[in-house]
């Protein structure tokens, strides 16, 4: 077993095809004492239980009826904690039945919790839980884990029907997610202009990427609702009518960034002059972080324009209006552009097509940060 690649991460040998074997042996011998005389209906839970319930079918000795079904509660490495029913399972075939769920891995809880709901409204005879791999340290919920193949630490595990980001199901082995502290995520800078689809797009690659979201709007909010000192002071300037001095955006920024962890960063609205790329550099290096990537979304003004003028028709943003729009792509122009050939000089400055459905443009930034050679 060798270290692999998935999409843009790393991860590394943890369970050989020896100690799975093992675990469902385990298992069915468990489960085989347990049904006696009784034919057991197995659910198998789509799609990481499929390898999982094959094997186990090959082994186990008894008479068994297996059945499917398929919810979804995990995006990239985390779970969402939302969990949607995709393939249902008719109620006649498991009404008044022994019912076993077959789960690849129990973790949180969430779709465990989720399934054992929307059985039970189904009324079996008994329902009991079997999973291969089960993680004590991140299990929330009082649902009892009857059938347990192997208990291992709260690691984000791959293969063996377990994936990332729908890559990694066909290994036959188990590898876990590398030490983030040695893998570096790609700190990044979402650039454009006013109604460049700048936070959406930032917000499908945080929650995709793991990736920590400053937005300058965001930030604001907080420090003002908050009554921090430096939403105080921001206050005091946005009443004026004055532009927030770039020393108070920086020292919001700086906090937000907070002690150095592995994450990576997504920024959002943010440099936007000359100065803050230079303030943002410095306190990046301070922390032992670099920017990798300006990623700036180009978009026609007349498109900047209709965009925006739709988008007033529902946000009630006052300066959503043909007036202030020009005026602030005028300003974006004048003040805000010079950021980019900032970052061009440094060889980081990437154009992307802005124009298109959503998903469109996604992949197009996802497919540069994918590919980027991170600086140390």
């Amino acid at each position: 077993m060798k270290e692999i690649k998935l999409h843009d991460k790393i991860f590394t040998p943890y369970i050989n095809k020896r100690q799975i074997s093992l675990a469902i042996k385990k298992i069915t011998q468990e489960l085989e004492s347990y049904a006696d005389n009784k034919t057991l209906v197995f659910v198998s839970i789509l799609k990481g239980a499929f390898m999982f319930a094959s094997d186990l079918a090959k082994v186990y000795k008894k008479n068994a009826v297996f059945e499917f079904y398929r919810l979804k509660s995990y995006e990239g490495t985390q779970s969402t904690g939302e969990v949607k029913i995709l393939v249902d399972i008719n109620q006649q075939d498991i009404e008044g039945k022994d019912v076993v769920v077959l789960e690849d891995i129990v973790d949180t809880g969430n779709t465990l919790e989720k399934i054992f709901e929307e059985l039970s409204k189904k009324k079996p005879k008994s329902l009991k839980i079997a999973t291969l791999f089960y993680k004590p340290e991140a299990y929330k919920k009082n649902i009892p884990i009857d059938f347990i193949g192997m208990e291992i630490p709260n690691e984000f595990i791959v293969g063996y029907g377990l994936d990332y980001n729908e890559l990694g199901r066909n290994l036959p082995e188990i590898y876990k997610l590398k030490d983030v502290k040695k893998q570096r995520m790609a700190d990044i800078v979402l650039f454009g202009p006013p109604g460049a689809g700048k936070g959406t797009q930032a917000k499908i690659l945080k929650d995709k990427l793991g990736l920590k979201y400053i937005a300058t709007g965001d930030m604001f909010r907080h420090h003002i609702k908050n009554k921090t000192e430096l939403g105080v002071k921001a206050q005091q300037y946005i009443d004026n009518g004055e532009l927030v001095p770039d020393e108070i955006t920086i020292g919001m920024i700086k906090e937000s960034i907070g002690d150095p962890d592995s994450h990576g960063f997504i920024f959002d609205g943010f440099p936007r002059t000359v100065a803050q790329a230079e303030a943002l550099d410095k306190i990046m290096g301070e922390k032992g972080y670099i920017i990798d990537a300006l990623l700036s979304l180009e978009v026609p003004e007349e498109i900047l324009v209709e965009r925006l003028l739709n988008r007033g028709k529902t946000s009630g943003r006052s300066d959503d209006n043909e007036e202030t729009i020009k005026k602030r792509l005028k300003q974006y122009h004048t003040k805000t552009a010079p950021v980019k050939e900032y970052y061009e000089k440094q060889g980081k400055l990437y154009q992307i097509n802005g124009v298109g459905e959503i998903d469109e443009i996604h992949k197009r930034l996802y497919d540069i940060i994918k590919n980027l050679k991170l600086r140390e």
